[in-house]
Order: structure tokens, then sequence, then C-alpha cells
């Protein structure tokens, strides 16, 4: 019996943690955005939208499968499942946030059309499920890049070290740009982590297998 008891405390533990980090970033919100805030300083906001481009999901993906691949050919069968587990796991963690911003409907720093907030999925009379304005919480490009960092220092801690230099700078980006606040992607960083170590569990083995088998299959004929 002590050892659920164990788990059920850390677990709490670990949701007070989180809780209590989403709680002070909300507090922090508005002098963190202004603080970061690129869009008047040209030169800034470039590098800072470049950083946001590399953090989309079809750059990941794209990059993934071609690392991928080039691992394969090289007949490194491993090494290419596991830049391929990370490439799918940054994607499915940005989906997983995606989802959840268009249910939370939270206004984006930018939109001053209407009081910042939360308006799930109705506003004034529309839907605005999808609506740029109103997809704010939690960042999808933040999830995506945390989530491949997370997932690259579950398989090799240097790939690892190097992914959360890129996860910061998509994180700074969009904030940088006015696209999201701080709590939008502290809400990122503490969705996809715990979803990088269950993908990791779920799929990794699997990924590796089917690699090796398709190698398999390739050098006989």
């Amino acid at each position: 019996m002590v050892a659920p008891r164990k788990i059920r405390w850390s677990t709490l533990l670990r949701l007070l943690a989180c809780g209590a980090a989403l709680a002070l970033a909300w507090w922090l919100d508005n002098r963190v955005d202004a603080a970061l805030d690129a869009t008047n300083r040209p030169a800034l906001k470039n590098f800072a939208w470049w950083c946001s481009k590399i953090g989309e999901g079809w750059v990941v993906g794209a990059a993934g499968i071609f690392l991928a691949l080039v691992f394969f050919i090289a007949k490194r069968p491993s090494v290419a499942a596991k830049i391929f587990f990370v490439a799918l796991t940054s994607e499915l963690t940005g989906l997983a946030a995606t989802i959840l911003r268009v249910l939370f409907g939270r206004t984006r720093p930018s939109n001053h059309d209407v009081p910042q907030g939360f308006y799930g999925v109705w506003h004034d009379g529309h839907w605005i499920i999808g609506k740029f304005a109103f997809s704010s919480f939690p960042s999808g490009h933040a999830a995506s890049a945390v989530g491949l960092a997370a997932a690259a220092w579950l398989v090799h801690r240097g790939w690892g070290a190097v992914a959360a230099v890129y996860a910061l700078a998509v994180m700074w980006s969009r904030i940088a740009l006015q696209c999201h606040h701080l709590s939008d992607v502290v809400a990122s960083a503490l969705l996809a982590i715990p979803l990088a170590l269950l993908l990791k569990k779920v799929l990794l083995t699997s990924v590796e297998f089917q690699f090796g088998n398709l190698h398999r299959a390739w050098r006989k004929k």
C-alpha cells in the first residue's frame, strides 16, 4: 500500500507545481509580454519571425523525415528511428495544443477588438473556432518545439541540449511577435513534456522495431 500512496503524493505534487508555474506565468503576463515585445523593433522582429518560422509543424515534420531518410540510407536505422520518433512527438504535442487552443478561444495579445480573455468556440453570435485572433492558449508552436526538445532529451542528452535552445528561441519568438502571452507558452511546456514522456513509452520501441524491419528488408533486395 505504501508504493501507490507515494505515487499519488508524487502526482499531486507535480500537479501543484505545474499549477503554481502557470499561475506565476499568468501573473507575469502583462509585464513579460510588454518587455519582450519586438513588433516595433524591425531587426529583432525579423529575427523573431525566423525563429517562429522554424517552429512550424511542417518544418519539423519535413526535417525529421529528411534526416530519418538520410540515416536510414546510411545504414543507421536506430538513429533514423530516434529522429523519426522525435519529429513525430513534436507533431503530436503540437496537435494536442492546437486542439486545446481552438476550444479555449483565448485572445491573442495583438487582438484589441475585444477585452482580453477566454471566449470558447462562440462569440458575438459567430463561431470563432480556428480564428487566429482567438487561438492563443496554449501555443501550438511552443508545444511542438518543447515536445521536440523533450523527446530529443529522452533519446540522447546531446540532442536534447541543442533542441532546448531551439525550443527557448521558438517560445521567445511567439511572445516577441505578440502572438502569445507568457502563460500560453508555459502551458505548452507543461502539456508537451508529460506527453513526450508518455509517447516514449507508447511509441519509441515500436518505431525502432519497424525501422529495423524495414532496414533488414531493404538489405535483402
